[in-house]
């Protein structure tokens, strides 16, 4: 079951309703990336309800080598396993296999790489994609493809098109097959299509044509925000969006900060994922609408203000801006836990404040209001 409904438009700018079997997401909207199973920063899926999370992100490459996904399909899938009970995404692996592995072979069949973790050899191919997400029993799969590094040479991300458009036909294949298995956790998971191209304008918008005919649930632009000029990856963004559909969720795929992700609605998209907020918040670096705050710097040593005045998030509400410093230098662990809090309930609740602003007619406005401030190192 999956249905989205544009409500309304603001340019390009759009206000969604995305139904799926684990429940409505509003758009659009930020995925709190939960790499194994959880947020790091010691945050649950049971703190992630007070955040105002719609969607969990998890890694196949991360749960298919720990804690392996047939035992979390013994285990009744993700959402038991976890204890979240929303949506979740989970990402093909694919990313992990060209970023982690120091050693790879890709082939027709798929890749062949070592393990991060003790090195041992896996194979990972479309179908495997399929039945590791299977297995997990996540809401929205998300097709295996070839990430390339920025800049890629021209002849090479044809061919990487190309390929990734083969082993898209045969992801929607295998996992056709997998949901009607007796004993598939979710009969409903919903494939995501990703486009690739690199920068390249025509690949990019040539790729987009072909996997839009396969008339997938939702799609999403991938191979951006690796190395490539933030203008060159708002320029994909406007030159592949005349060519999503329409009526189907868009995905940017790990972007990003948040004047990166109120530009990107602005062209066209529904839907974030990106570890920026947890990464940064556990190196004390924390989001506002005035600009990112470093909390190890000493002049926060005496302030009793929160973290933010104009955030009502449970950190904010209950802890200074001194008591979260001195928890950071004295190296505890809480230090992290409220820190991480924050910066998602920051994330989850910029995406509330830009649904309202479409909502109201005012996003043009809210836009030019927020966009500096969110811009700014303070």
């Amino acid at each position: 079951m999956s249905e989205f409904t544009l409500i309304k438009k603001s340019g390009s700018a759009r206000r969604g309703i995305f139904k799926t079997v684990h429940g409505t997401v509003q758009t659009p909207a930020f995925m709190n990336v939960a790499t194994c199973g959880a947020i790091k920063g010691a945050v649950s899926a049971l703190d992630l309800k007070e955040i105002k999370c719609q969607v969990q992100l998890c890694n196949t490459y991360h749960l298919h080598l720990r804690p392996g996904d047939e035992n979390v399909k013994k285990l009744g899938g993700l959402h038991k396993f976890t204890r979240w009970n929303g949506p979740i995404l989970t990402d093909s692996g694919g990313f992990q296999v060209f970023s982690l592995a120091k050693l790879r072979n890709i082939k027709e069949e798929g890749v062949t790489f070592s393990s991060h973790i003790d090195g041992h050899k896996i194979f990972m191919g479309p179908e495997e994609s399929m039945r590791i997400q299977s297995n997990l029993g996540s809401t929205i799969a998300m097709a295996f493809d070839e990430c390339i590094e920025n800049p890629a040479e021209y002849n090479y991300t044809k061919n990487s098109c190309a390929r990734t458009y083969r082993w898209l036909v045969r992801c929607k294949n295998e996992l056709n097959k997998l949901c009607s298995l007796d004993d598939t956790i979710n009969k409903e998971q919903l494939l995501f299509g990703i486009n690739q191209g690199s920068t390249y304008k025509d690949l990019r918008i040539e790729h987009m044509k072909q996997i839009a005919g396969l008339d997938l649930p939702g799609y999403a632009i991938g191979g951006l925000a690796v190395g490539e000029e933030t203008e060159q990856m708002y320029e994909t963004i406007e030159n592949v969006e005349p060519f999503m559909p329409a009526d189907r969720p868009r995905y940017l795929m790990g972007v990003g900060t948040p004047a990166n992700i109120l530009e990107s609605v602005r062209r066209g998209i529904d839907l974030f994922d990106c570890v920026m907020p947890s990464r940064n918040a556990r190196h004390a670096h924390v989001f506002t609408f005035d600009g990112c705050r470093n909390m190890l710097n000493a002049k926060y040593a005496l302030d009793e203000t929160p973290i933010d005045p104009r955030c009502d998030c449970p950190v904010c509400r209950n802890f200074t801006r001194a008591y979260i410093r001195h928890l950071f230098k004295s190296g505890e662990m809480l230090a992290m836990r409220l820190a991480v809090l924050h910066n998602l309930y920051f994330y989850n609740n910029l995406m509330e404040k830009i649904r309202e602003a479409l909502d109201n007619d005012r996003f043009d406005e809210f836009y030019r209001e927020n966009i500096k401030g969110l811009s700014k190192r303070i």
